[in-house]
């Protein structure tokens, strides 16, 4: 095997091991690193939690007494450039150096104002051999949601909706009829535990009356639910005001709602301003509280809101086998599915936006 798919097959092993921390490390980066010396893996790691060991600092302590001679002359790979400030643990570049690690291979730069290349400078002034750039597209794409925290201010945005093949997404006249699966309401499940916070508008609250909550796979956390409520005029008997021991927050406008005095567990009322104006504030409310991810789920207007400001990142299109005589029209996404693939019964289609191609 050449040195270049040596490489790319290690730095996978890495992508695998990030993953692993989805939904618990934010707002820091999901990041895998593997130690190898003579062609074996010595130690492996993953950053776990927010605040605890990062991955390059997990894979070391992982090498057993045994193989620690060998750490001088391994090869550190990692999904992500290491760390060189102190934040809550000491800078990973400085424990590279320490334990004498002589090459690191990365797949891309932390954008991160504070870093954005500069480990990969020092670690080469200090006679380190540092090869950046491998598999470097999917490693920024699992580095974007702290890259648009870190560098645009403001959360990942990840727009997700159902839709039937013949593009509508409720039937008309508006009632709750499932569209996907089972299986793929499952998986949304899952989609939610990944996120720090998730958003649905006042109809679709009215409407469907979804708990808005991780239910499905034990272990995972909720999301922070935030409900577009602008007059107040949601029925508190609805479930996403159930659940105390998820913080929810009810987002509204006028100036002449008055949010009930009884306050429950957890539930916040945040006034914003009107319109687009009114998610910009939200925004930059979840990135003052480190809420570092976004999964908006509807409804359509909503969707459409964040489509014409521009802001999001990803939209992840599930297409079931239900069908309408008459509908309400599905989104249009203004960019091509960047991957697509069958989940049972129905269909996901995965979009990027454009800026990832730049």
């Amino acid at each position: 095997m050449d040195e270049l798919h040596l490489h790319e097959r290690y730095m996978r092993r890495c992508f695998d091991l990030a993953r692993l921390g989805g939904g618990k490390v934010s707002p820091n980066p999901m990041v895998g690193a593997v130690l190898v010396g003579q062609d074996r893996i010595l130690g492996e790691g993953y950053h776990r939690q927010y605040g605890e060991a990062h991955a390059e600092v997990q894979a070391v302590a992982a090498v057993p007494p045994s193989l620690r001679p060998l750490i001088p002359r391994s090869t550190l790979y990692i999904s992500l450039e290491p760390c060189c400030v102190y934040g809550r643990t000491p800078p990973c570049t400085q424990m590279i150096l320490r334990e004498g690690i002589p090459r690191v291979v990365i797949s891309t730069l932390d954008t991160s104002p504070e870093v954005n290349g500069k480990s990969v400078a020092l670690l080469r002034e200090q006679g380190v051999e540092v090869i950046s750039g491998i598999l470097e597209r999917e490693g920024r794409e699992l580095f974007a949601p702290r890259d648009r925290f870190a560098r645009l201010q403001r959360p990942y945005i990840t727009l997700k909706f159902a839709r039937t093949e013949e593009g509508f997404l409720a039937p008309l006249p508006l009632a709750r009829q499932p569209i996907s699966s089972a299986a793929a309401q499952r998986l949304v499940h899952r989609w939610r535990g990944e996120h720090d916070s998730i958003l649905i508008g006042y109809r679709t609250a009215l409407t469907d009356d979804p708990l808005l909550t991780n239910r499905f796979f034990p272990g995972g956390r909720s999301p922070l639910r935030i409900v577009l409520d602008p007059e107040l005029q949601l029925p508190a008997k609805l479930r996403v005001f159930q659940a105390d021991d998820v913080p929810t927050w009810i987002v509204y406008e006028s100036a002449t709602a008055k949010p009930p005095e009884e306050k429950r567990p957890g539930l916040v009322y945040f006034r914003s301003a009107p319109g687009m104006q009114g998610v910009l504030d939200l925004l930059g409310e979840l990135r003052n509280q480190k809420v570092s991810s976004l999964l908006v789920e509807g409804g359509a207007a909503v969707i459409r809101r964040f489509l014409e400001a521009d802001l999001w990142d990803e939209a992840r299109v599930l297409v079931g086998s239900a069908h309408f005589a008459r509908g309400l029209p599905a989104p249009a996404i203004p960019s091509h599915p960047a991957a697509e693939y069958a989940f049972g019964a129905d269909r996901i289609l995965r979009y990027r936006h454009p800026a990832f191609e730049r």
